[in-house]
């Protein structure tokens, strides 16, 4: 078997990196969230706080001042996160004002590190420079699970402590995937990761640690809310999976709309919907609005977009953004920022409302235990397919991580 190369094996690990850190929202009051009327107050999220709105002038991101664009009018309505693992484009669009969070993907941190960046080789360095010093305390020593588990986890911290230089919100760092099922081995390592920024001088307010969305991961959420730290449930492609988070006190959920969208259009052979009528569309707004109409604290996060009408139709790119307007918070990579930065503001209107969408919720607030949760869940055949294709595909990224560490030591 050829082995890689030593771009191919950095391309890998700055991957990883991506596929374990994420920043959202709501350390500090989201500049995106106008005042809600009082009767709103107790179905907001108490995160999501008041700003004062901006004049038309304040961004960069206007192409005059008198032109305002549709992403400073979806910022006035949501909190915006930028999906991207280039630190250098993290930073050019936090100074914007419109950016206030970061989340990563694979293919941006790979792109980011490929030609060997020295900021990102150094986390990799110093990553297993701490594992050894931490588990084994000598070159050349045996690699245990645990050597490697330590390691893993340093580089997604190493990552998550610069984003929390360039945003002023929080970073969410991801538990190893493999753990996906395994409700104590989640919970060790989170405090673990939660310690390792302790040390290194970051906040566990900062933190957000980001958990799969089985059940097995939402329980190990309700128990690291208990103690303080707080949690992003991901991988959320179900109304089951959103309403059990909610009930577990999780901070944050993402929901992948697009990818919701994809499942019903390879069912139905439907080639695009109206982007109200888009699956993936709909499914958020359940979600968001079980949350407002109960009282739920949880953030909704939409995260992964599709074009609603087909990728042949123009403008289609951003149709689930646009339909999810005002939404508690969302993450959008560059070239959909781009794309908004494109639209007049009069493309934007309120979609997503506390008061509107609690009014809309038709769900009981049935309280789930788990055999409960799994009787519905063996019927979601969406949930089910989605969550299990995200959990094989980040651990076979960490497979390919593990195997490339083996050789640092």
């Amino acid at each position: 078997m050829t082995m890689p190369t030593a771009t191919m094996r950095f391309q890998l690990l700055t991957t990883f990196i991506a596929l374990r850190v994420v920043s959202t929202a709501a350390f500090f009051a989201p500049r995106s969230h106008r005042s809600l009327p009082p009767s709103a107050s107790i179905m907001t999220p108490p995160h999501a706080r008041s700003t004062p709105s901006r004049s038309p002038s304040s961004s960069s991101t206007s192409s005059t001042s008198l032109r305002i664009s549709a992403l400073e009018s979806l910022a006035d309505l949501t909190t915006l996160s930028i999906d991207s693992g280039d630190i250098d484009v993290v930073s050019r669009y936090a100074k914007t004002g419109l950016i206030t969070d970061a989340t990563t993907n694979p293919l941006f941190v790979s792109q980011a590190g490929a030609n060997g960046d020295a900021r990102y080789e150094a986390m990799v360095a110093e990553a297993v420079s701490y594992a050894k010093r931490t588990t084994c305390g000598e070159d050349g020593c045996p690699v245990p699970d645990e050597t490697l588990n330590v390691a893993v986890d340093r580089l997604a911290v190493n990552l998550g402590k610069r984003l929390t230089e360039l945003v002023p919100g929080r970073v969410s760092t991801e538990v190893d995937i493999r753990l996906s099922y395994d409700t104590e081995g989640s919970v060790e390592r989170a405090r673990s990761i939660i310690a390792m920024y302790e040390e290194m001088g970051v906040s566990r307010d900062r933190i957000l640690i980001k958990l799969a969305g089985t059940w097995e991961g939402i329980q190990a959420a309700k128990i690291l809310e208990a103690e303080g730290i707080q949690c992003n449930i991901t991988l959320v492609f179900s109304f089951l999976q959103a309403a059990a988070a909610a009930q577990a006190k999780a901070y944050l959920i993402s929901p992948f709309p697009g990818r919701i969208l994809d499942w019903h259009k390879k069912q139905s052979g439907q080639a695009g919907y109206p982007p109200e009528a888009d699956p993936g569309v709909l499914a958020v707004k359940r979600m968001y609005a079980y949350f407002r109409k109960y009282g739920y604290a949880t953030i909704c996060m939409p995260a992964s977009w599709r074009p609603s009408r087909g990728a042949d139709v123009e403008g289609s790119d951003v149709d689930e953004i646009l339909a999810l307007a005002g939404v508690d918070e969302m993450t959008i990579p560059p070239p959909l920022l781009d794309s908004l930065s494109a639209l007049r503001s009069e493309a934007v209107t309120r979609k997503c409302g506390p008061e509107a969408e609690a009014a809309s919720c038709n769900d009981p607030d049935f309280r789930f235990a788990e055999r409960s949760y799994a009787s519905y869940w063996d019927a979601d055949e969406c949930g089910k397919e989605k969550l299990k294709e995200g959990i094989d595909a980040f651990t076979a990224e960490t497979e390919k991580l593990i195997k490339i560490l083996i050789e640092k030591f």
